[in-house]
């Protein structure tokens, strides 16, 4: 029998007050656990990104996420739970009224929207085309329309080797997206026309416009391009401060790891560690485990939607679900006792939606643990993913003036079996 202790007042306090505090915030780019109740409002009924995964490929082979509770979030039903979790466990809901990267990052952040960045279901006006060709010297527009990033390179990028033309296309998110050639057009042209589509679209409120640089694919390929990770995301800035900007004034360390720079555009950052992909990302989050004195690591692993939920590839996904919990494995060797770990998603990408192509309005897992860190608590489902940023500002004894509620002392007043 578990007995359970009474909650210290100042659990939290004492916590927070400890040397050599350390975060790691890790975000599992688009690994939703079951439709919201608005769903069918985005077109997502049914969406369910973790078991539909393992219903189509499989269940992937993830002790160590079994282990922390995955399979023990409400809702969960393919996925195995743990007899006893390792971790603390819940799922969160997105109070914006978005399901895409930059609402859910925001809002983990402390900073959610009342409402949603604008859309192009219709593509950009030809005024707007036109000001950035004036600016930047680019010779015409190919596509312009809501597309598929890997079949619109496929589709355009002949024409666009041997013109010159761009390749701009959106999808249901806000986000003008741009297609080039590093060889044929040239990487760093592409990022300047992209910065002057960013300076012509403030106004209009658009999310993000993101770099897509594409080369020739590799002799046996299927495909004649295969994008690269040189992608850049031009996005807004928050439209007030962050707990990112929170914790750097008050001395805090805070490293961001992947996209995160791009998303948050260079805010509240004292480091950005840019990644190639999953794989990359976790060496360079094991690194800071190793080696960071204290401070915040936030680390997006953005190859679990690029490369597979936008995809819809469900067995690509489960690969990537068994290869970072190999990774999770690895770098947890050089853990510390006072350290916390947070995993989440920011939305979700249900690799076996027909309907579309493009993220899915879910329920985001929230597992944390750490030595100090009790197992089996639930921390049910909460109303906003802004709890993240509000717990790890208590964390760090930083005064926090954003949305969202801290679950710091539900975690740590909890005994272990008497």
């Amino acid at each position: 029998m578990i007995h359970r202790e009474s909650p210290s007042p100042d659990a939290a306090t004492e916590f927070a007050g400890r040397r050599g505090r350390r975060v790691f915030l890790l975000v599992l780019d688009s690994l939703g656990v079951g439709a919201m109740p608005d769903a069918p409002d985005f077109g997502d009924a049914g969406a369910h990104t973790l078991d539909h995964i393992c219903e189509a490929a499989g269940t992937p082979e993830a002790p160590r996420l079994q282990a922390l509770g995955l399979g023990n979030i409400e809702g969960v039903e393919a996925f195995p739970a743990a007899d006893v979790p390792e971790g603390a466990f819940g799922k969160m809901s997105e109070a914006s009224a978005g399901k895409d990267t930059t609402t859910g990052h925001w809002e983990m952040a402390g900073v959610p929207l009342d409402r949603a960045f604008p859309t192009f279901p219709d593509g950009f006006d030809e005024d707007l085309l036109a000001a950035i060709a004036e600016r930047t010297g680019v010779t015409g527009w190919l596509c312009n329309a809501p597309a598929s990033g890997t079949e619109v390179i496929e589709l355009h990028g002949p024409e666009h080797v041997a013109t010159g033309k761009l390749i701009v296309y959106t999808s249901a998110d806000s986000v003008l997206q741009i297609a080039a050639h590093e060889e044929a057009f040239g990487l760093k042209r592409l990022l300047e026309v992209c910065e002057v589509a960013r300076e012509l679209t403030l106004e209009r409120g658009l999310a993000r416009v993101i770099a897509r640089p594409f080369v020739d694919a590799e002799e046996g390929s299927t495909n004649r391009f295969e994008r690269t990770y040189n992608r850049r995301d031009f996005s807004l800035t928050p439209p007030k401060p962050t707990v990112l900007d929170q914790l750097k004034a008050a001395g805090v360390p805070v490293v961001g790891v992947g996209k995160i720079e791009d998303i948050f555009a260079g805010h509240g950052l004292t480091r950005a560690v840019h990644t190639k992909g999953n794989e990359d990302g976790m060496v360079q989050t094991g690194s800071l485990v190793r080696d960071l004195d204290h401070g915040l690591v936030f680390l997006n692993l953005v190859d679990f939607d690029m490369l597979f939920g936008h995809r819809r590839d469900p067995a690509g996904y489960r690969g990537a679900i068994e290869a970072f919990d190999q990774a999770l494995v690895e770098i947890e060797g050089d853990r510390r006792e006072d350290d916390i770990f947070i995993l989440t998603a920011d939305h979700g990408n249900d690799p076996t939606n027909g309907d579309h192509t493009d993220h899915t309005r879910e329920f985001v897992p929230l597992l944390v643990y750490g030595d100090r860190v009790q197992g089996g608590v639930s921390l049910g489902t909460r109303s906003t993913f802004a709890d993240i940023g509000a717990t790890i500002a208590e964390a760090f004894g930083v005064r926090h003036d954003g949305a969202g509620s801290s679950f710091l002392e539900e975690i740590l007043s909890r005994a272990n079996e008497a």
